[in-house]
C-alpha cells in the first residue's frame, strides 16, 4: 500500500523519454531500451574512440558505449545522471557494458580502474562524481580494482564545452596530476569518462598517468559524441 501511494503521488519515469515506467522497468522503458544508439565499439579494434587517441597517447584500448546525440536518449540520461543526482544510471550502464568488456580479448588485462576526477570544489558543489558508480559497477564485475585516489585535479576549471579544441588542450594539460607509489608501477590503468568528445581532458588524465613508471592505459566512456 505504501509503495502504491509513493507511485501514485511521485510516478517513476523513464530518464531517457519521461514516459511513465511500467512494472518492471527501471530507469528506462522498454522503447528507449531498445532505441539506445549502441556503437559496438567492442567488434573493431580500431574503432573511432581508439581513432580519438592516434598520434597523441598510446591507448591499448579505447570505447564508449553509446553514441550520444544532441536531443537524444543518452543525452537525457547523461543530463540526468550528471545534474539531477540520478547516480543509478552509472550503475545500469555499467553492468550492460560490463558485459560486452568481458569478451575483450587484451593482450594485458586491465589492473586498475580510474575515475576521471573532479577536483574538490566541483566534488562539493555536485555532491558525488558522476563516472563514480559507473567505473565501480564496471570494477565489480570484472573484478578489477577501483582507485579514486591516483589521479587527481589540481585546478578548478570551468565548463570546457564553449572552447575550441586548441583552448581546451591548453587548459586542460596542467589540470591533472598523480599521487602513487612503488606498487602502482607498471599497471594497466583503465580511464573511464561519461562523454567523449575531444578526448582533450583523457589525453590529459593519460598523461599524468604515465608519469608512473610502465604505465599502460585504456580508456572506456559511456557515451560518444556522434560525429
Amino acid at each position: 500500500m505504501f509503495n502504491y501511494l509513493i507511485n501514485l503521488f511521485f510516478p517513476k519515469v523513464c530518464l531517457g523519454c519521461h514516459a511513465l515506467l511500467l512494472d518492471g522497468e527501471t530507469i528506462l522503458c522498454t522503447r528507449c531500451r531498445h532505441e539506445l544508439p549502441l556503437t559496438q565499439h567492442h567488434l573493431n579494434p580500431k574503432n573511432e574512440a581508439v581513432k580519438k587517441f592516434y598520434g597523441k597517447i598510446d591507448v591499448r584500448h579505447a570505447s564508449a558505449f553509446l553514441y550520444f546525440n544532441k536531443k537524444g536518449i543518452v543525452q537525457e540520461l547523461i543530463h540526468n545522471l550528471k545534474y539531477k543526482g540520478h547516480e543509478e544510471i552509472g550503475i545500469v550502464l555499467g553492468n550492460w557494458y560490463a558485459e560486452v568488456l568481458k569478451d575483450l580479448n587484451l593482450e594485458t588485462p586491465f589492473d586498475v580502474i580510474v575515475p576521471v576526477p573532479l577536483h574538490p570544489k566541483k566534488l562539493k558543489e555536485r555532491g558525488y562524481n558522476q563516472v563514480t558508480a559507473f567505473g565501480k559497477t564496471l570494477s565489480k564485475n570484472l573484478a578489477v580494482a577501483f582507485d579514486s585516489t591516483i589521479l587527481y585535479r589540481k585546478k578548478y576549471s570551468k565548463t570546457q564545452s564553449k572552447k575550441n579544441l586548441l583552448g581546451r588542450s591548453e587548459n586542460i594539460e596542467s589540470i591533472f596530476d598523480v599521487q602513487f607509489s612503488e606498487i602502482n608501477h607498471d599497471k594497466h590503468f583503465l580511464i573511464v569518462d561519461d562523454v567523449l568528445t575531444t578526448g582533450a581532458t583523457l589525453e590529459a588524465c593519460s598523461r599524468a598517468l604515465q608519469k608512473i613508471p610502465g604505465a599502460k592505459i585504456s580508456i572506456v566512456c559511456m557515451a560518444m559524441a556522434n560525429s
